[in-house]
């Protein structure tokens, strides 16, 4: 009987390139209530295709990348351990396969269910930029933030369950202002 070990996947090479070069930058620019953060910015490249990466600080209290390969998100992670402004990096692995790894730094994000304006500001948004996207996605009834609990989750058992199942890692799925949080 013949006996072989199963295919691995290998991760895609990663970079580390200057901001500017990155496709969101001019995104992040025009929406960062302190586009200065761009200075110590970098750009993940994977493939072809560099992503933006902005560091902590002033308004902005935290970031993130998605990946769609769990060992992608760990190679990102290792390229911006040694990066000034990226504190706190960790992987968030999400069980699911439809749904990204995530690399985050600086503080916790907001809860999934967090009102829109709320994360806005967490990821260091100017308020044009948020009331922008508010305007053209508003929240519906069972998004906002008007319980203290998620309002996919089970209600308190007085009230009865919810119709929804809840799922921790909604929030790497959740539209901000943004495409990533870079």
């Amino acid at each position: 009987m013949l006996i072989t070990n199963p295919p691995t996947a290998v991760p895609p090479t990663l970079s580390l390139r200057p901001a500017a070069e990155a496709y969101d930058f001019e995104y992040f620019r025009d929406r960062l209530a302190e586009p200065e953060l761009l200075a110590a910015a970098v750009a993940v490249c994977i493939f072809r295709a560099p992503l933006l990466a902005v560091p902590v600080g002033g308004s902005r209290r935290g970031g993130y990348l998605s990946f769609d390969l769990l060992a992608t998100a760990m190679a990102a992670r290792s390229l911006l351990k040694d990066q000034p402004g990226f504190p706190r990096l960790r992987v968030r692995w999400s069980p699911y396969p439809d749904t990204c790894h995530t690399v985050e730094w600086g503080d916790s994000a907001p809860d999934w269910w967090t009102d829109d304006a709320v994360a806005g500001r967490f990821y260091g948004y100017r308020e044009e930029a948020i009331s922008a996207f508010v305007q053209r996605h508003p929240q519906t009834p069972s998004s906002a933030a008007s319980e203290p609990y998620s309002p996919t989750a089970s209600k308190p058992a007085e009230e009865g369950p919810t119709s929804h199942p809840h799922r921790e890692d909604e929030q790497h799925v959740r539209a901000h202002p943004a495409v990533s949080h870079g």
